[in-house]
């Protein structure tokens, strides 16, 4: 009889402290997302991530190449830009147009700075029409940045859909 118990126990207790660890997550989950889910953006790192979103959606040509470094690598659609001037002379202006006609809304945006790097990570959702097609997609970006004589640089981009 004792053998039956123990095992029936072990087992009541394992339910009982799972149970209590989902409520616990999914509680911890809802109550705090939005705090956890926007970390570091209003760091100086951050900050030029969302300057140079708002120079690309504006159509400030100056400031967004002022961000990237010259030697910027951006990874988009299967192909790559190697240069901050490669950018700003092919892709950047059809980024600028697309943009201006899209709705962008961040769902995440994390940021972690480490030392004189940093890496800034996102997921957004984007609705409009562009070029009379209707689009509505989530997107994903991969910024890394290097703090180059004071300044914070976009040295990497990875932009996907």
């Amino acid at each position: 009889m004792i053998k039956i118990k123990i095992p029936m126990l072990i087992i009541s207790l394992v339910v009982v402290f799972w149970g209590n660890v989902s409520i616990a997550q999914e509680s911890e989950h809802h109550s705090g997302q939005k705090n956890e889910m926007f970390i570091g953006v209003d760091s100086p790192a951050g900050k030029v991530v969302m300057q140079f979103h708002l120079a690309l959606k504006t159509g400030d040509k100056t400031t967004a190449r002022k961000l990237l470094a010259d030697d910027v690598l951006i990874f988009e659609g299967g192909r790559a830009e190697r240069s901050a001037d490669e950018y700003a002379h092919h892709h950047m202006l059809s980024d600028m147009k697309y943009l201006a006609a899209m709705k962008s809304e961040p769902l995440e945006h994390n940021v972690k700075i480490m030392g004189n790097s940093a890496v800034s990570m996102s997921r957004s959702k984007t609705v409009g029409t562009y070029k009379g097609k209707e689009r509505k997609y989530e997107g994903m970006e991969t910024i890394v940045l290097e703090k180059k004589q004071g300044e914070w640089k976009i040295v990497r981009i990875h932009w996907s859909n």
